[in-house]
């Protein structure tokens, strides 16, 4: 079951206008929010991001904060799994013509869906995944958690052409992001993470990684971070809410420090799987 402009029903009877915003411009927003043991996660910080990217790209939020956990709680409710994504997206809306310019008159589209989460397995965690690098030669405003991904999708096709689990994104000589995921650094025991600008989308995952370092003494350090330091890094991170934290031992067919996790990985996997435990699913 989904939702769709205020109406519950299976996802093969949904349907959207073809002069929607979303689909003819990429003009919308959306989120993506883990929910374990039918606990969403931290759902007012994913409903603040969802407000920053609307105010961002100038649509009006069209529910408040308690509409929205209730909309939210019921899909979660009716899925089948306990642990899910549910994923959210606002557009401007149907116009009555294709037009650059926003319409004056236009109510959002609002949808609302729940899938099944899998965690990365221990395996995979104990085993690492490889990257690649490329140019990050997306727009200006990554920070907006906007529907246009199209540049996205292209940088993450690339990872999968050459086998590997994510690109990680280069800007004039600075680390900024993977193409779905945020990237952490460790040089001589030091958690590096860049800095939160408009050239990143703030993950809420990377709040957790940086509030675990800081609750168990691992010394970090947000700052702008070079692309030298991403090459030569001792361990290679990458975070995201569905994919958790997992370990990147090589990047462009190159071993990072030992080519396996290293020790402040499998530290941080420990804390992470129990704050999982312990916090998000609300235990």
């Amino acid at each position: 079951m989904i939702y769709l402009n205020g109406e519950y029903m299976p996802i093969a009877e949904a349907k959207i206008p073809v002069m929607d915003r979303g689909f003819l411009f990429g003009d919308g927003v959306y989120e993506v929010i883990p929910v374990y043991s039918r606990h969403p996660f931290r759902l007012p910080e994913h409903l603040r991001r969802l407000e920053n990217s609307l105010a961002g790209i100038r649509i009006s939020n069209p529910h408040t904060p308690a509409e929205w956990t209730a909309l939210i709680g019921k899909i979660i409710a009716n899925a089948d799994s306990d642990d899910q994504q549910v994923y959210l997206q606002v557009t401007r809306g149907a116009d009555s013509r294709r037009n650059h310019a926003f319409p004056e008159q236009v109510t959002p589209t609002v949808f609302i869906m729940s899938e099944p989460l899998a965690a990365p397995s221990a395996e995979l965690c104990a085993q690492g995944v490889s990257a690649i690098t490329a140019a990050d030669y997306r727009w200006m405003r990554c920070d907006l958690k906007s529907v246009s991904l199209l540049a996205n999708c292209l940088l993450r096709q690339l990872a999968v052409d050459a086998g590997c689990s994510e690109t990680v994104l280069l800007r004039d000589g600075f680390l900024s992001e993977g193409s779905s995921s945020n990237i952490f650094v460790v040089k001589q025991g030091v958690l590096l993470a860049p800095q939160k600008n408009h050239l990143m989308l703030p993950g809420v995952t990377y709040d957790v990684v940086l509030e675990l370092a800081a609750a168990h003494g691992l010394e970090y350090a947000v700052r702008d971070v070079l692309e030298e330091e991403v090459r030569q890094a001792d361990e290679l991170w990458l975070s995201s809410s569905t994919r958790e934290v997992q370990p990147i031992v090589t990047l462009d067919g190159r071993a990072i420090g030992a080519g396996k996790p290293g020790p402040l990985f499998a530290a941080m996997y420990g804390w992470y799987q129990e704050f999982k435990r312990s916090v998000m699913r609300g235990h």
